[in-house]
């Protein structure tokens, strides 16, 4: 099913996504509540009034939060690659290529583009083709002319570049994520991606990941003292059977158990 170019999000109560990985730039803006994006190596906080264009190709997690008796709402425009095609074909970056996050400070140009759009979200049917087409590329001019550094999320359109593929490893291995992803974000091939994997850990990229999953769930519950429904998602196991029969195969005992060891 194609996804809406604009849309409005509303969670009333927390929300935990599990990975994310945006195939396309996105920009949102929180009008209230709070949204938390963890990415391996940091993480953000934006409330009421923030604007954020996201990266494509980049892992996270995000929590969406009520706050002050508010839901998290959320206004999101994703900018389709065919489209940001069309729109740079005779203009050159103002920026050259990023992978960061950029945070917008408030401006006029951005409260005009977000309020020309809260009308729209009274329609029962979804935005009509022609009118996404038209805020989406008035959306583009808007965080030109705010901040040209947005050009670096949005005039590129290569591929990821090849990657120290044990460095991205380690940063990532707790995003649940098929192989054929990871091979994809450190630039290779599936075959290229296995064989480099087994060039640089010794053993194949399934029981690695197993391991440092349950390596870094055992740290959790026995240092940090975490309850296992709350360790498994983030270490990147898919559900709770799996990391219970994983962990007590790994360890000799099941993960409800590590409370009940001495505290060192």
């Amino acid at each position: 099913m194609e996804v809406s170019e604009v849309f409005i999000s509303c969670k009333k109560r927390v929300h935990y996504s599990r990975e994310l990985m945006l195939e396309q730039p996105a920009l949102v803006r929180v009008i209230s509540g709070e949204m938390r994006i963890m990415a391996a190596d940091r993480s953000f906080r934006f409330f009421a009034g923030d604007t954020v264009l996201f990266p494509r190709d980049q892992l996270a997690r995000m929590s969406k939060l009520p706050l002050n008796g508010e839901p998290c709402v959320a206004i999101s425009i994703v900018f389709r690659k065919e489209r940001l095609e069309q729109y740079y074909k005779e203009l050159k970056p103002l920026a050259l290529r990023s992978h960061e996050p950029v945070v917008f400070a408030d401006h006029p140009l951005l409260k005009s583009l977000f309020n020309s759009l809260d009308p729209y979200f009274e329609l029962s049917d979804a935005l009509p083709t022609d009118i996404a087409a038209f805020k989406v590329e008035e959306a583009i001019r808007v965080l030109r002319a705010v901040n040209p550094a947005a050009d670096g999320l949005l005039g590129h359109f290569e591929a990821p570049g090849k990657l120290d593929l044990a460095q991205f490893m380690e940063q990532n291995f707790r995003f649940n994520l098929p192989l054929e992803k990871f091979a994809y974000l450190t630039g290779r091939s599936l075959t290229s991606f296995k064989k480099d994997f087994k060039r640089s850990f010794k053993q194949t990229p399934g029981r690695w990941l197993t391991q440092k999953r349950l390596e870094l769930a055992h740290y959790q519950l026995a240092e940090q003292r975490r309850k296992p429904s709350e360790v498994f998602l983030d270490v990147g196991f898919e559900d709770f059977s799996h990391f219970s029969f994983a962990f007590k195969k790994q360890y000799g005992y099941p993960p409800s158990q590590v409370s009940l060891l001495p505290y060192i």
